[in-house]
C-alpha cells in the first residue's frame, strides 16, 4: 500500500482532529504569535476582521452587521503587577456590574449605551492576555454561553 493511502486510511479511522471539530462547530483558535496568547473564536459569529487591537499585539473581530465585537490582545505588564493592581491602573469606569479578581486573572463587565462590555485578562510573564467583548444588552441570554466559552478558552 502506498504511504499516502495508508495516511488517508489511518486519518479516516481515527476520526476528525480537535481542530477539525472546532472548525465544524464554527469555532477556531486564534493565537497571537508574539506572546502565545490564544482563545477560541466563534468565526461563524465574528466573521469580519476589525483590524489590529489598540493596546498591544492582537486582533479585533466583528459580526457582519457590526452589532458585536471581540478583541483578543496582549497588553504589556513588564513589572508583573497583580491582576488587581493592573485593573486599578487602567481606571475602569464606575458602575461595574460584575467583578471577579484572583491572583491569576480578572473579569469585569457592565452596560454602557445599551451594550454589555466584558473584559477578561489572564496574567502571564510580563504581559496580560486579554479578551474584550461588546454586544447588545437586549441579547444577553443569547450571548451568555458564547461569552463564557470565549472567556474560559483564553490561554
Amino acid at each position: 500500500m502506498r504511504p499516502w493511502i495508508l495516511a488517508i486510511t489511518a486519518a479516516a479511522m481515527l476520526g476528525p482532529s480537535l481542530a477539525q471539530a472546532q472548525k465544524a462547530d464554527g469555532w477556531q483558535r486564534y493565537t497571537i504569535r508574539d506572546s502565545g496568547a490564544s482563545v477560541a473564536v466563534p468565526t461563524a459569529i465574528f466573521s469580519d476582521d476589525g483590524g489590529a487591537a489598540q493596546d498591544g499585539p492582537g486582533r479585533r473581530f466583528v459580526t457582519s452587521d457590526g452589532r458585536a465585537d471581540l478583541t483578543v490582545q496582549t497588553v504589556a505588564n513588564p513589572s508583573g503587577t497583580s491582576p488587581a493592581a493592573f485593573l486599578a491602573a487602567r481606571e475602569p469606569p464606575s458602575g461595574i456590574i460584575y467583578r471577579r479578581v484572583t491572583p491569576r486573572f480578572f473579569v469585569v463587565s457592565s452596560i454602557r449605551d445599551d451594550r454589555i462590555w466584558y473584559n477578561r485578562c489572564n496574567r502571564a510573564a510580563g504581559v496580560m492576555h486579554c479578551v474584550l467583548i461588546n454586544y447588545p444588552a437586549a441579547e444577553k441570554r443569547k450571548w451568555d454561553a458564547i461569552v463564557t466559552r470565549i472567556s474560559w478558552s483564553l490561554r
